[in-house]
């Protein structure tokens, strides 16, 4: 993606005048900061020459100390992009297949009803030797009391289902809506993660009450009616947020890791001073000043880090 516009920046660098080259080094120096760690040679090189570069003294080797930062910079992007763009990939993808799945139970349940009932017995009738059944479509009051529910479910109980649960995660997702930040991202990172809540959210639903129906929470085996029914699933699709919420930290983390905010370009001068290493202490035994000491200056006179010899440059 920023293959294009990287060559034509790198090209600029080396081809506009000293004092446009100066004007645009606050400007590379940010993208720096944002894409190449605090330990990358050419960013400790850069900080290092920033100072006199803004002020005009620019020498040849800055020109290519800038347009080697920037385009390595420009490279790291690349990389975090690309993983923007896996991510972004991958939940599409499982948002369609969690689709298909809560799909394809929607149209089972339509073909063969009873083998997947959501209907409840709670036995409550008025009339001796007889029972309530309730389905999430429907209530049958007075049945015989052998009355098997799954007899009586309807085509559409577990889609009503399923929609109540996707109306549970609709909610979520509104409320999610108050954290998620503003990217200048083209991927779309956190519409794709809110997309997958809908379908999980239908999901939810359905195995929530599937676990019920079965006993499997102790106390909640009998619903007395189809609005209780359909108030549980709405709750279920609601808690899909604590399946979901992991994926929504990891798509703002790795939002997060595609740049950070900074100063250089609003006041170039302050991050000079904040990139420029601390001078020894007065008093040191070689008595070296504040140029010297672990930094070390090549041929052209630009300091190079950690001491590291003339003949080395650095990103080659």
């Amino acid at each position: 993606m920023c293959s294009n516009i990287r060559s034509a920046e790198v090209l600029l660098i080396q081809l506009v005048s000293d004092e446009e080259a100066a004007g645009r080094a606050s400007e590379v120096m940010a993208l720096v900061k944002d894409h190449l760690d605090a330990d990358d040679p050419r960013r400790v090189r850069l900080a290092l020459r920033l100072r006199p570069i803004i002020s005009g003294d620019i020498t040849p080797s800055d020109r290519d100390l800038m347009a080697r930062a920037l385009d390595a910079a420009y490279s790291s992007l690349d990389d975090e992009l690309a993983r923007v763009r896996s991510l972004r990939n991958i939940l599409w993808a499982a948002t369609f297949l969690v689709l298909l799945g809560a799909m394809s139970l929607a149209v089972y349940g339509a073909i063969s009803p009873s083998a997947l009932s959501l209907c409840f017995s709670p036995g409550n009738s008025s009339a001796e030797n007889k029972v309530d059944i309730v389905c999430p479509t429907a209530e049958y009051k007075g049945m015989p009391e052998h009355t098997d529910p799954s007899r009586l479910a309807d085509p559409t109980d577990i889609l009503t289902v399923e929609i109540a649960g996707l109306i549970g995660a609709a909610l979520t997702v509104i409320a999610s809506l108050r954290r998620i930040r503003g990217t200048d991202s083209p991927y779309m990172l956190p519409l794709a993660s809110a997309v997958l809540k809908f379908p999980t959210g239908a999901l939810t639903a359905f195995l929530g009450l599937l676990l019920i129906r079965g006993a499997f929470v102790p106390g909640l085996s009998d619903l007395d009616t189809t609005a209780q029914v359909l108030a549980w699933a709405a709750a279920f699709g609601a808690a899909q947020h604590l399946v979901t919420r992991l994926v929504d930290s990891r798509a703002q983390e790795t939002l997060s890791e595609v740049g950070r905010t900074t100063d250089a370009v609003i006041d170039p001068e302050r991050v000079a001073e904040k990139e420029e290493p601390a001078a020894p202490a007065t008093g040191s035994p070689d008595g070296a000043g504040p140029q010297s000491g672990p930094h070390g200056n090549d041929k052209n006179g630009e300091p190079t880090p950690n001491g590291a010899p003339a003949h080395r440059r650095s990103g080659t």
